[in-house]
């Protein structure tokens, strides 16, 4: 993902494409935090979120800062992370570019579950996403976002999506001891799938599923 992201920028600035040249920094800060650059990858991808709003586009901003705040969450700053979310629920609404929607309300959950075990040494899933009563997620519980995500990657149709937020749900109620609906819900979403066994997101669902049976 960095060289292609690296060669991306190398061609956009060549040529002044500015707009793919905003995509590939967001995308190599993305990379940089995969390989343990935090800092270096969150600074890229507000580089990029600046230079894309100077220019007056708020295209694929929701996707942007979900990766924002997938990054946020590897480096415990759940309250960040959760702020950038809220912005990309407002702009998605705003816009209607609402393909992100389902992994913004899953990450949500994630990122509140972190900000619960912080604040509790526990397992946050009785914890409150935010503090803030303005908060988009401010009245929902990591569970409720959860099955918010599920309900409307359904909606869509977007199975890899559902699949992400069947995963998050499994985990959390695997902990809360609900390992037979965890599995139930679980195999019958992976049932539907009959290719691409040898991607991310499939191989952590069957070793999952192995571990809840």
């Amino acid at each position: 993902m960095q060289t292609l992201a690296e060669a991306a920028i190398a061609l956009s600035t060549e040529h002044g494409f500015m707009f793919t040249l905003t995509h590939g920094t967001i995308l190599r800060g993305w990379a940089l935090a995969q390989q343990g650059q935090y800092r270096e990858g969150i600074a890229q991808i507000q580089e990029g979120l600046a230079a894309r709003r100077a220019r007056g586009t708020e295209v694929s901003r929701p996707y942007y800062l979900a990766l924002l705040a997938e990054v946020y969450g590897k480096t415990e700053q759940a309250e960040e992370g959760l702020s950038a979310l809220a912005e990309a629920l407002d702009v998605a609404h705003k816009t209607g570019e609402l393909v992100d929607e389902a992994e913004l309300y899953r990450l949500a959950g994630e990122l509140s579950l972190r900000m619960g075990e912080r604040e509790t040494g526990r397992t946050g899933e009785e914890e409150k996403i935010a503090h803030s009563p303005i908060h988009p997620f401010a009245h929902s519980s990591p569970e409720e976002c959860f099955l918010k995500a599920i309900a409307i990657a359904r909606a869509q149709s977007a199975k890899s999506l559902e699949l992400r937020a069947v995963m998050s749900l499994g985990r959390l109620w695997q902990h809360q001891g609900k390992r037979k609906q965890a599995q139930q819900m679980l195999a019958e979403i992976y049932g539907w799938f009959t290719e691409g066994f040898d991607t991310k997101d499939l191989q952590e669902a069957k070793a999952l599923l192995k571990d809840l049976t």
